[in-house]
């Protein structure tokens, strides 16, 4: 299938009773939709509620954003977080679990991206940082997934804030409704909106899947 084919649909009805958009450019976030999360349980050596709350808490730190925008090193983002979050851990012990929290690629998350139609504009946009990018499971398959990748700590901009959001769009040289972007967070989602751009949430590859189903870019996975 090629783009000309998702502009031929572009009257055909998705759920809702909304027309097809033209998408020329798809981008994921990276982990929990492309790449496996550990448990938050795991991370931070509490029980948490993996629910919206937790999640605003996190993307609104201060520790967090300022280190996955590349303007703290890890030891100090993680005496923050140690501090900010009251965890029982130490600096250190955060560190290695943090190291491993991202546990490779999804299964059929390669698939999912070779699906997509020729001629089609694919990027990672995620909100992460050196040690991660670097040094987790799969990372060079990971790195070479993509067309682009938009990285927080490189940008020096994070999700949800619009600036990165008008990066994006600026850097692709393509009308803002014409981008697609699938994140795990809702948060996330509100921004890209905000911003312009098509925007749906999906966890893992096969909500990601049903996500570009709607838009007749893929097939199942």
């Amino acid at each position: 299938m090629s783009v000309s084919d998702n502009s031929a649909n572009a009257q055909d009805q998705v759920d809702g009773g909304e027309a097809v958009p033209l998408i020329r450019a798809v981008l994921f976030d990276m982990g929990g939709v492309l790449v496996e999360l550990g448990s938050l349980d795991e991370l931070l050596g509490l029980s948490v509620d993996a629910g919206r709350e937790f999640w605003e808490s996190w993307l609104t730190s201060d520790a967090v954003r300022k280190y996955e925008r590349g303007l703290t090193d890890t030891a100090t983002f993680a005496d923050h977080l140690v501090e900010e979050f009251q965890l029982t851990l130490s600096a250190d012990e955060f560190i290695e679990r943090f190291r491993q929290f991202p546990r490779g690629l999804f299964p059929g998350a390669v698939e999912l991206v070779a699906g997509l139609p020729n001629g089609l504009i694919t990027g990672i946009l995620s909100n992460t940082n050196e040690l991660h990018w670097e040094n987790q499971t799969s990372a060079e398959v990971i790195k070479n997934l993509c067309q682009r990748s938009y990285l927080s700590y490189e940008l020096h901009m994070v999700k949800p804030d619009l600036d990165v959001f008008e990066h994006i769009v600026a850097d692709l040289d393509l009308p803002a409704d014409q981008i697609l972007f699938i994140d795990d967070n809702q948060i996330n989602v509100d921004g890209a909106r905000q911003a312009g751009l098509h925007a749906q949430v999906a966890q893992g590859v096969a909500e990601a899947s049903n996500v570009l189903s709607q838009y007749r870019m893929h097939h199942d996975v």
